[in-house]
């Protein structure tokens, strides 16, 4: 499973570096961003969860 962050529809509310923080964290811009290229195993739930809770809808899974 990959992630990606939509820079210009993410809003740094950080809830998923919250939810997900072995999969997001700030960038240089101070919004969110994936951090690995695939998804660990074990943290899927997690980062479907803060794919359904972005209040933007700016994570997409690829």
């Amino acid at each position: 499973m990959k992630v990606y962050v939509d820079q210009d529809l993410c809003i740094a509310c950080g809830l998923c570096i919250d939810t997900c923080p072995a999969v997001f964290d700030w960038n240089e811009e101070g919004k969110s961003h994936a951090i690995v290229d695939e998804v660990p195993e074990g943290e899927e739930e997690a980062s479907r969860d803060s794919i359904e809770g972005c209040p933007t809808e700016a994570i997409k899974e690829v």
